[in-house]
This record gives C-alpha cells, sequence and structure tokens, in this order.
C-alpha cells in the first residue's frame, strides 16, 4: 500500500506541478490534441504560471507526495462560471501522473480540495471534463459529481476543439 500525503504546493513544487501537468495533460488529450501542441509553451512558462498560482492562490494548489516525488495535484478555488452563486467552488485541475492512475491519488487530492473548499463557505463544486476522456468522467462520476448536460463548450486547444461538459456535486 502507498503513502500518499497531501499538501499545500510550495514555490520549490512549481516545476514539479509544470511538468506533471505537462504528462497528465498529453495522456488525457492523447488522440484529440496535436502533439505539437504540448511544445509550444516553454518550460520556463508553464513553470512561472505554477509558481503564481501557488504564490497567489488561484487556484489553491495540493499536490500529492510520496516519497520525494510528487505525484499528482488539484488546483481549486471559487467557480469561474459568471453565472455561478459565489457559494459554488470549481476544480480548476486535477491531474495524476499517468503511471499512478488507479492508485487512489485522485481520490486522495479529490478529499483534500473537498475539505478545502467546505473551508472556504462553499456549498457545491463543478468541474469541467472533456467529452472524450473517459477516465476522468468516469473519475468524477465515482466521486458524486452528475453531469449538466445543458452545459456543454467548446474549447480551442492546438488548433482543434475539445468539447467540455460540466460536472457539478453538493460538497461534504
Amino acid at each position: 500500500m502507498s503513502d500518499i500525503q497531501v499538501r499545500y504546493a510550495t514555490q520549490q513544487d512549481a516545476a514539479a506541478v509544470a511538468n506533471l501537468h505537462l504528462i497528465a495533460s498529453r495522456a488525457m488529450y492523447d488522440g484529440q490534441v496535436p502533439e505539437a501542441h504540448w511544445d509550444s509553451t516553454p518550460a520556463a512558462k508553464r513553470v512561472s504560471f505554477w509558481k503564481e498560482a501557488i504564490e497567489y492562490g488561484e487556484p489553491q494548489v495540493m499536490v500529492a507526495v510520496e516519497g520525494p516525488g510528487i505525484v499528482g495535484f488539484v488546483g481549486f478555488d471559487r467557480s469561474r462560471d459568471p453565472k455561478s452563486k459565489n457559494t459554488t467552488g470549481e476544480i480548476w485541475a486535477l491531474y495524476v501522473d499517468p503511471d499512478r492512475m488507479g492508485e487512489g491519488v485522485g481520490l486522495a487530492l479529490w478529499d483534500a480540495a473537498n475539505e478545502g473548499l467546505q473551508g472556504e463557505d462553499c456549498a457545491d463544486v463543478t468541474v469541467w471534463v472533456p467529452l472524450r476522456s473517459d477516465k476522468a468522467l468516469r473519475f468524477f462520476d465515482a466521486a458524486g459529481f452528475k453531469r449538466e448536460m445543458n452545459t456543454p463548450r467548446t474549447v480551442p486547444m492546438g488548433g482543434v476543439k475539445v468539447e467540455e461538459l460540466r460536472l457539478k456535486r453538493k460538497l461534504g
């Protein structure tokens, strides 16, 4: 059994989070987004983005750590959707090392985000998931999220359009 610890990210974690984000995104969008898209953003820019997020807490970032390495991360905060209530939180990102999927890392991160959002007085939470990401949809379905069928959107990514659906659940 693994010993996964979840804690708030520090500035020293930014490079590892940026790298994991890239690796996990490539795996999630494999076959949907051209490979060239992933190489179009310089590593320094990806690291800078996560350093800023960690510093300012937008979103709040927590990492799953096992031994010396980061095996997953979650970013969460208030919902960015303009019509959402101020008591609605959002999972902005939840990524797990593709080699560690199915080992409880995602669940540990979800539990930490759930607790963090409740601490911010959020009553429910949403997440946007690519429609063609069966693993992500199954994970959030198992975590109690329900699909909001009237919320599909199309997001341009790497010269293609990725369809996403919003899922929602009560916190607690």
